[in-house]
């Protein structure tokens, strides 16, 4: 546990960093594949809608809590499959309290005789007529179901891209979170059909309660780039540098968001699922553990990096990325534009110093002055005689100068201390 917070400190302050921003290729082929073979599945296989959308036959048998148990429910769902019953090839057997529900398909009359015997005969119910119990279900329920759902989803979505527009003040923002939220959504959906588990209204409730959840972390993420980008921004630092730190310094917060809501619903997911088989909460929770995992990686992986593509053709943008090249240039080496000297106040013709002419872009107007270069000196001024004593001024020569065959330059004669003082 130390490591990872020490992990997230180093990411929040830059000390390290994981380009999310950066590997534009990687994110959009990751993205683009999983959608793909998502709507390829829907496509083959399609999804398994219920009876909710598609009409037919429910039947509830009353057996009591101690009979009411997944095995039952199992051999029940053999039992009337194997029956030979026109459209009650593929019955849906849930436990429901203290009941078992059995959905089949449209039957009549005679149809109907059969599956009830084989429910009678398989859980030995005592009197049908009084533990059985009859529904028929309109396809119309469903498809209301579905067009509200679908008029909810539409008016969700035109909000929360007015709400981000006037919140962030920036309508690219939205437009990066609704292709999150689409993508999130198609994936859910074909994951959804892959698994096989009915459609029913549950799900569509768990696939709008997804929706909310991946907005809220794309929410918080985009904050923190509008902070680093306009409050905090880094001399030298591009839009792209900026939007990648935000992501590094909400990455932990996303990865421990994501899993406590994830361990929840999974345990939910795997009781409904294997122990309990209720139609309605392995439904429910499916599209919900999904969503929310495939929500961390869009607000994390697509989200910026949509937003940084859409802002990547603004001016200043352009001028930021601009001078974030030009410095990191001069900082990788502060001395390349400094010509060579072969002699004293002429500068070297086969130096193979750096040409800011020859590439403009990576020259940043802020290290460069005002003086036009044709009134810049051609070669470097003399030196100024420096002083050679303690002090700042050179102090006189107490002895005579003369030239020193030892030193080879002027300097003062030394004479013995009997001669000292006498001319």
């Amino acid at each position: 546990m130390g490591k990872f917070s020490r992990l997230g400190n180093e990411l929040y302050t830059g000390r390290k960093s994981i380009d999310f921003v950066g590997r534009k290729p990687l994110w959009y082929a990751v993205s683009l594949l999983l959608v793909g073979l998502a709507i390829a599945v829907v496509l083959v296989k399609g999804l398994n809608f219920g009876i909710e959308f598609t009409g037919g036959t429910q039947y509830r048998v009353a057996v009591g809590a101690s009979e009411a148990t997944q095995e039952n429910a199992d051999a029940l769902r053999e039992a009337v499959a194997d029956a030979g019953v026109e459209g009650a090839d593929s019955p849906v057997v849930t436990t429901a309290g203290e009941s078992l529900l059995v959905q089949v398909e449209d039957l009549g009359p005679e149809e109907n005789d059969q599956v009830v015997s084989v429910i009678t005969d398989t859980l030995s119910v005592d009197d049908p007529a009084k533990d059985i119990s009859q529904d028929e279900i309109g396809a119309s329920w469903g498809q209301q179901v579905a067009e509200r759902a679908a008029i909810g989803v539409a008016v969700f979505l035109a909000l929360v891209m007015v709400f981000i527009w006037i919140y962030f003040r920036e309508w690219k923002m939205s437009i990066a979170a609704m292709v999150a939220l689409v993508h999130d959504i198609a994936i859910t959906i074909g994951i959804y059909a892959l698994s096989g588990f009915s459609v029913t209204p549950s799900a569509v409730t768990g696939l709008l309660a997804i929706l909310g959840f991946s907005l809220y972390d794309t929410v918080v993420v985009f904050d923190k780039v509008r902070e680093n980008t306009h409050e905090y921004r880094r001399p030298g630092q591009s839009y792209a540098d900026a939007a990648n730190l935000a992501v590094n310094q909400t990455l932990v917060r996303s990865i421990n968001t994501g899993i406590v809501a994830l361990i929840p619903i999974g345990a939910i997911l795997w009781v409904s699922a294997v122990q309990l088989g209720a139609s309605s909460l392995q439904d429910l929770a499916l599209s919900q553990f999904v969503g929310m995992a495939v929500g961390v990686y869009s607000s994390v992986c697509l989200a910026p990096r949509v937003l940084v593509h859409l802002k990547s053709n603004e001016s200043s943008v352009k001028e930021q990325e601009r001078r974030a090249k030009a410095r990191a240039r001069a900082q990788a080496d502060r001395y390349a534009s400094v010509p060579s000297f072969a002699d004293e106040g002429a500068a070297s013709t086969g130096a193979t110093a750096w040409d800011p002419e020859a590439d403009p872009e990576l020259v940043d107007p802020d290290l460069v002055d005002d003086e036009p270069v044709g009134e810049r000196p051609a070669s470097a001024p003399p030196r100024r005689p420096e002083a050679s004593g303690r002090g700042r001024v050179v102090p006189q020569a107490k002895g005579e100068v003369r030239s020193s065959g030892a030193a080879g330059r002027q300097q003062p004669s030394r004479v013995t201390r009997s001669k000292r003082g006498k001319k």
